[in-house]
């Protein structure tokens, strides 16, 4: 029973994967047109009045949508043979007692690919998209004309957070589908920047003068929120990407000795 069920969840696992990998165009024209119709509506409804939204006004929101359909264009075509790329000449993951096997072997191996938990975590870097979009799109009003010095600055960083983050996880996604060797130690490094990118913010707009403390509070709120979600993501994954049999077959080349 226990086996009919592993077989049965390994099967939805390789559809989704199929689905993924074959359907990527629809995804990224998906995502074109709800993105646009909800910075569209964003704009029209701002508690700031915009007025007729000019370049600068768009600016932010044509970022936040055409970035992650650049970002995955890019990277599609940079890992188009990401399986065949060169294993990195320093190992980073030394946990656990492996033994190294040649391409060829790791790839006829019955671990070796994305199937099983991995799709999960292919999901879940995709849908990190649209979530922080919405969150995004959630508390930044769109800007234009005269406004005070410490929403500039917080909208200016939002975005980019925004931005360099969806940017980077549709790679890491991407890196992950392609089998790129590099994925594991990529997605730390992005985990890295997010950390970061929330620190910092906190610390620019808390030094900005004339921020309202009912404006700091919810930030203080929003940042925390995403600092325990990337802790949470941290605390979920490092332990599979180092120690996961099919991660190591997949994209270290290597079993267990």
């Amino acid at each position: 029973m226990i086996d009919a069920l592993k077989q049965r969840l390994h099967a939805k696992s390789a559809a989704l994967l199929v689905t993924l990998e074959t359907r990527l165009d629809r995804i990224m024209l998906g995502w074109l047109a709800l993105a646009g119709l909800a910075s569209a509506l964003r704009i029209a409804f701002s508690p700031i009045p915009a007025g007729v939204p000019d370049l600068a006004v768009m600016a932010p929101y044509l970022l936040l949508v055409f970035a992650p359909i650049a970002s995955m264009a890019l990277a599609l075509r940079w890992f188009a043979k990401g399986e065949d790329m060169e294993q990195p000449a320093t190992r980073l993951a030394l946990f656990g007692s492996w033994r190294r096997i040649d391409a060829g072997k790791a790839k006829r191996h019955a671990l070796y690919g994305t199937t099983g938990i991995m799709v999960s975590l292919l999901v879940g870097m995709l849908l990190n998209v649209p979530v922080r979009a919405a969150e995004y799109l959630a508390a930044m009003p769109a800007l234009s004309g005269q406004v005070p010095a410490w929403l500039e600055t917080l909208h200016l960083l939002m975005t980019a957070d925004v931005v360099l983050l969806s940017s980077l996880y549709v790679i890491a996604f991407v890196a992950a589908l392609r089998r790129v060797p590099l994925f594991p130690r990529l997605l730390v490094a992005i985990w890295m920047v997010d950390l970061t990118m929330q620190m910092l913010t906190a610390q620019i707009v808390a030094g900005t003068p004339g921020l309202p403390l009912v404006v700091a509070d919810s930030l203080h709120s929003l940042l925390e929120g995403n600092v325990k979600k990337v802790l949470i993501s941290v605390g979920l994954w490092l332990p599979y990407l180092l120690l996961s049999r099919r991660v190591n077959v997949t994209y270290r080349h290597r079993v267990p000795a």
